[in-house]
C-alpha cells in the first residue's frame, strides 16, 4: 500500500487512483485517459517500491504523465486547480435558467469535478419557504413558476402577465436564496446552487461568486429533454410540454436579464461541452483575480 502525506495538514491517507482521475478530469480530461494517467502514476510508484509519498510527489508526476501524452494545457489546468485546492479559496457556482434546460445536471457534474458536496436547488428553498408561509400570504410561491401569473394578483411591472408572476416569485425566492448566499459566504465553503429563481439581478453576488444563465436552442430541443427526463423522474413531460410556451418566454426574459447585468449565457447542447465551458471560465476569471498565471 502506498501512503500518500500532505505536509501542510499532516493527513495521511492510501493512494487512490479513484481520487487521482477525478483531480485530473478537474482540468478537462475525459475520464478514461484520465484514469489511465492515474494507473500510469500508480505503476511509476510501484516501481519505484515507493511506501510514502508527498502530494507533491503526487502533483509532479501527474503533471508530468499529461505532459508525455501532449496534454500541455491540460497540465496546466492541473497545476491550478491543486493550487485553488491547497490555497482554500471558496466558490460558489449559480446557474440559471429556464425549467428543463438541464440545469441540475451541470450542476451535479461540476459538484463532481471540483470535489464540492454542497448542491442546492432553488425548488429546495421554496418548498421550505411553502412551508413556512401560508398561500394567503404569497400564494405565488404555491405553484409553478410559468403558472405565477395566475396567483400574484395584480402586479405592478413588465406588459406580460406571465412574466409579472414570475418576477414576483423569483423577489420571493430570492429572500431565501439570500440567506443561503450569505451563509456560504461567512462559512466559507463551496457550493453549486442552481434553480430557475436565480435570475441576474436579483442575487447579489460577491468576486468568488460565478454566476451562468443555461439555455436551449428551441422549442423542438426543450421537447426533447422534457422525454428524456421523463424517463428518470416522476414529472410528466406532457405536462411542462402543455406549458413549452410559457416556459419560453421565461427563457428569454432570463436571458434578457443576463445580458443587461453581464451574466454569461450558455446554449447547452452537450453536457461535457457545457461544463468544460464553465470550467474554463472560472478558471480563468480565478486567475484574474488572484493576480498570477500558472505555468505549464
Amino acid at each position: 500500500m502506498i501512503i500518500v502525506t500532505d505536509p501542510e495538514s499532516r493527513a495521511r491517507l492510501p493512494f487512490s487512483r479513484g481520487i487521482l482521475t477525478r483531480s485530473i478530469t478537474l482540468a478537462g480530461v475525459d475520464v478514461g485517459i484520465a484514469y489511465s494517467i492515474a494507473t500510469e502514476v500508480q505503476k511509476e510508484l510501484n516501481s519505484r517500491k515507493a511506501k510514502f509519498v508527498t502530494t507533491e510527489e503526487i502533483r509532479e508526476l501527474t503533471y508530468r504523465k499529461l505532459i508525455d501524452h501532449g496534454l500541455r494545457e491540460a497540465a496546466k489546468r492541473y497545476l491550478f486547480w491543486r493550487q485553488l485546492r491547497r490555497l482554500k479559496v471558496p466558490i460558489t457556482i449559480l446557474l440559471g435558467g429556464a425549467t428543463g434546460v438541464g440545469k441540475s445536471t451541470i450542476a451535479t457534474e461540476l459538484a463532481f469535478r471540483l470535489g464540492i458536496r454542497s448542491v442546492i436547488g432553488t425548488d429546495t428553498v421554496r418548498e421550505v419557504m411553502r412551508k413556512i408561509i401560508a398561500p394567503e400570504l404569497l400564494p405565488d410561491l404555491h405553484t409553478s413558476s410559468f403558472l405565477a401569473w395566475t396567483a400574484a394578483g395584480r402586479v405592478k411591472g413588465r406588459d406580460s402577465p406571465l412574466i409579472r408572476g414570475f418576477e414576483e416569485q423569483v423577489r420571493h425566492v430570492s429572500v431565501g436564496l439570500k440567506a443561503v448566499l450569505e451563509r456560504a459566504h461567512k462559512e466559507g465553503f463551496n457550493t453549486v446552487i442552481e434553480g430557475i429563481h436565480l435570475v441576474p439581478g436579483y442575487v447579489e453576488l460577491n468576486d468568488r461568486d460565478f454566476m451562468y444563465v443555461v439555455t436551449v436552442g428551441s422549442k423542438r430541443d426543450l421537447e426533447a429533454r422534457f422525454y428524456e427526463r421523463a424517463r428518470y423522474s416522476k414529472r410528466p413531460a406532457e405536462y411542462y410540454i402543455e406549458h413549452i410556451d410559457a416556459i419560453m418566454e421565461i427563457q428569454d426574459f432570463i436571458v434578457e436579464m443576463a445580458r443587461e447585468h453581464g451574466v454569461r449565457v450558455i446554449n447547452n447542447v452537450e453536457l461535457e461541452s457545457t461544463v468544460d465551458v464553465i470550467m474554463e471560465d472560472i478558471m480563468e476569471r480565478l486567475m484574474r483575480k488572484m493576480g498570477r498565471d500558472v505555468r505549464g
